[in-house]
């Protein structure tokens, strides 16, 4: 018996030093402590998709864009709720007026307006981010032609209380509608944030380009607009019937002026149904930190947006903020003027 439970005491030893042997790595080779890698790689910074600002509650992932059209004529001024679009498209319609297509998302206004009629490039403008798209009616061809776009539409008969009339401001009919953007979010069904339009350089980067002090944008008269940089906010102040253009009292002031410029199609540029071009790629110029970058726009698919090229083909980054994208025909002169030399210094 006892020679029994040597021998199983034996085997036993046995059993845990080739255990051991396997543990270490056999072969003779050192056992190692193996500490597990960290990974270094940390979540990118949450950030609203049309103006790179942060977003630290992630609000922009339940939240889709809402496109209104809004009058630019002199008689609707002031307009309401355009200061806090993230991004504002100013397009020719016909007789050489322009109007604009301001896009919400970060910001979520309750007066908004006055809110005007649909245009065929108004499609190409919003295919791309989808959502809602609100306006206050549009000839056949027009309504056509947003009929084609993946958005949700709201026109008068559509909004209910999501639109109202307010006949203190105006005496004309056709510029006493408003929007109600904050509650206009709800109607996006299941919520799908847009795509970003643009690239963003880190806050406070400086830009690269030429320096700047205005640039003009030669719409036909009177509704040309200038832009002149104001380095103490680091934005561009819109000038319009050759005033500085305000809201709620506070001027117009955004971080970034993108000039696309586009032929407009389908009827001459004063005409009725002209549309702009939006889809292929044109001339370039981009305004941001007091600086200008020249290059092309390229949008070869009409579900993508354009991207932003420099002269080297490389994207274009903005500074995080809001971004006014100016869509003048070819034929429209845009002007800059850079800032004026210092005066000479006498020892």
């Amino acid at each position: 018996m006892r020679r029994d439970r040597l021998v199983l005491v034996v085997a036993l030893v046995v059993a845990l030093a080739a255990l051991a042997f396997v543990s270490c790595g056999g072969g003779g080779s050192k056992a190692k402590n193996v500490t597990p890698v960290a990974n270094k790689k940390t979540a990118a910074p949450l950030v609203w998709p049309l103006t790179g600002r942060p977003d630290p509650q992630d609000e922009a992932k339940n939240r889709c864009a809402v496109t209104v059209k809004i009058d630019n004529t002199a008689a609707s001024l002031p307009k309401h709720g355009v200061e806090q679009a993230d991004v504002v498209y100013e397009e020719v319609v016909e007789g050489g007026y322009t109007r604009l297509a301001a896009i919400f998302n970060s910001q979520a206004p309750n007066d908004v307006g006055s809110v005007r009629s649909v245009r065929k490039t108004d499609q190409s403008l919003v295919t791309p981010i989808g959502g809602v798209f609100a306006y206050s009616g549009g000839a056949q061809y027009a309504i056509d032609s947003i009929n084609t776009a993946p958005v949700v539409q709201l026109d008068e008969s559509r909004a209910g209380p999501l639109m109202f009339r307010d006949r203190s401001r105006h005496s004309t009919q056709e510029l006493t509608l408003y929007a109600h953007v904050d509650q206009m979010y709800g109607k996006c069904g299941k919520p799908k944030p847009p795509p970003a339009l643009f690239a963003y350089r880190k806050a406070g980067a400086p830009a690269s380009g030429g320096a700047v002090s205005t640039v003009r944008v030669g719409f036909a008269s009177p509704f040309a607009v200038t832009w002149t940089w104001d380095p103490a906010s680091a934005t561009w102040k819109r000038f319009l019937y050759s005033s500085p253009e305000t809201v709620s009292g506070a001027p117009l002031t955004p971080k970034n002026v993108v000039v696309m410029t586009v032929s407009y199609v389908g009827g001459d540029v004063r005409g009725y149904g002209a549309e702009a071009q939006l889809i292929g790629q044109g001339k370039l110029q981009v305004f941001t930190g007091g600086k200008v970058i020249t290059g092309t726009w390229k949008r070869p698919d009409r579900a993508k947006p354009a991207r932003l090229l420099d002269a080297k083909g490389a994207e274009i980054k903005l500074a995080p903020g809001q971004t006014w994208v100016e869509l003048p025909d070819a034929t429209y002169a845009v002007t800059v003027t850079a800032p004026a030399a210092a005066p000479a210094t006498t020892p």
